[in-house]
C-alpha cells in the first residue's frame, strides 16, 4: 500500500527556467540509469524476498520507494527548469516568447537541433516530464535487472548506484544553477548511501561468492590468460591469492601454446588451490540443500497469504 504525501523529500529549487537542462535531465527521469529503473529494479527484486528474507524485502521496498520518491524530485525539477514553456506553446500570439526565439538564423538553427535531437520533449509532451531519456528513447523494462538470487542483485544494485551516482556527476558539470547542483548533490549522496545499504545486506547473506549455488569449478577459477600481446602487467588480479576464495593465481603466459598441451583445458587440473573437484561438487550440494530448504520452509504448504494484519480494538 502507497500513501503519497504532497511534500517532496528534498525540498527542489531552480533560479531561472533551463529548458536546455531540462532535456539533459530526463537522463535521470526515464534513462536506463535514472531513477524509474532503480524504482522498479528493486520493487522487482523485493517480491521473491518477502518470504524467505523478510529483512531484505523490507530494505528493497524501501529504497524502491525511495526511489519513487527522487523520481518525482527530478520531474518537479524538469518542470520548473522549463518555466512558462507550456503556457507559450498554447500562446498563439505571434509576438510569444518561442515566436520572439524563432526571429534570426542562428536561434532558428538552435530550436530545430533541440527538436531533432528530442522533437518529443516539447512537441508531444507539451512542456512537461517524458518518460525517455535525454535523446527522447522510451523508458523499458530492460533496463530492470533482477535474477531472483540476492547475491545477484544485491550486486547489480550495487552497480546500478554508482552510475546513477556517475550520471548525476557529470549533469553537475552542465549548470549553473546553484539550486538545481545542490538538488543533484542530494539525489547523488542518496546513491552513496543505497550502495552502501546493499553491500551490508550482501554481508549478511553467508557465503556469497561465487554468487548463486553452484561452486567454481577449482580447474579454472584460478587462471590467468595473458591474452594481449605487448608488455605483460602483473597486479593482484593475476599474482598472488585471488581476493575472496584465496587461491594463487596461475599466470598463463602462451595461452596457446597452453590450451594445445592441456588438451583444450581438458587436462588442466586444479593447480594453486586446495579445493578439488569432489569438494566443489559436495559443496554444492550443501549449499542447494542450505539455500533450498531455507526457501522452502518459509513458504507455508497449502494456503499462504502476503500479509498479516494486526488486530486492534475498535
Amino acid at each position: 500500500m502507497f500513501h503519497h504525501v504532497k511534500e517532496l523529500q528534498f525540498n527542489a529549487r531552480v533560479s531561472k527556467p533551463d529548458p536546455k537542462f531540462a532535456s539533459m535531465l530526463l537522463e535521470q527521469f526515464g534513462g536506463a540509469n535514472g531513477e524509474l529503473a532503480a524504482a522498479m529494479q528493486y520493487f522487482v527484486q523485493a517480491f521473491p524476498a518477502r518470504q524467505p528474507y523478510p529483512d531484505k524485502y523490507d530494505m528493497l521496498m524501501d529504497i524502491a520507494t525511495e526511489e519513487f520518491s527522487h523520481l518525482e524530485i527530478v520531474g518537479a525539477t524538469i518542470q520548473m527548469l522549463l518555466g512558462p514553456v507550456n503556457g507559450e506553446l498554447k500562446d498563439l500570439a505571434d509576438k510569444s516568447e518561442i515566436m520572439e526565439l524563432l526571429n534570426g538564423k542562428a536561434a532558428k538553427e538552435s530550436m530545430i537541433h533541440e527538436a531533432m535531437v528530442n522533437p518529443q520533449f516539447l512537441v508531444l509532451s507539451g512542456g512537461g516530464p517524458t518518460l525517455t531519456n535525454s535523446q527522447g528513447v522510451p523508458w523499458n523494462a530492460g533496463y530492470v535487472n533482477a535474477n531472483g538470487d540476492l547475491t545477484v542483485d544485491l550486486r547489480s544494485n550495487i552497480a546500478a548506484e554508482s552510475r546513477a551516482k556517475i550520471v548525476y556527476e557529470y549533469l553537475m558539470q552542465f549548470t549553473d544553477d546553484p539550486y538545481v547542483k545542490e538538488t543533484l548533490k542530494f539525489l547523488m549522496t542518496r546513491e552513496v548511501a543505497h550502495a552502501q545499504m546493499f553491500e551490508a545486506a550482501l554481508a549478511t547473506i553467508t557465503p556469497n561468492f561465487p554468487p548463486g549455488v553452484r561452486q567454481a569449478d577449482p580447474r579454472f577459477s584460478n587462471s590467468y590468460f595473458n591474452m594481449s600481446s605487448g608488455p605483460e602487467v602483473r597486479g593482484p588480479w593475476n599474482e598472488g591469492l585471488t581476493p575472496e576464495l584465496k587461491e594463487e593465481w596461475l599466470y598463463v603466459d602462451d595461452p596457446l601454446k597452453h590450451v594445445i598441451e592441456s588438451n583444450g583445458m581438458t587436462e588442466h587440473g586444479p593447480r594453486g588451490t586446495d579445493i578439488t573437484v569432489e569438494r566443489a561438487e559436495n559443496a554444492n550440494m550443501d549449499l542447494s540443500q542450505q539455500r533450498s530448504g531455507h526457501i522452502k520452509s518459509s513458504v507455508p504448504k497449502g494456503e499462504n497469504q502476503w500479509s498479516q494484519y494486526p488486530q486492534q480494538d475498535l
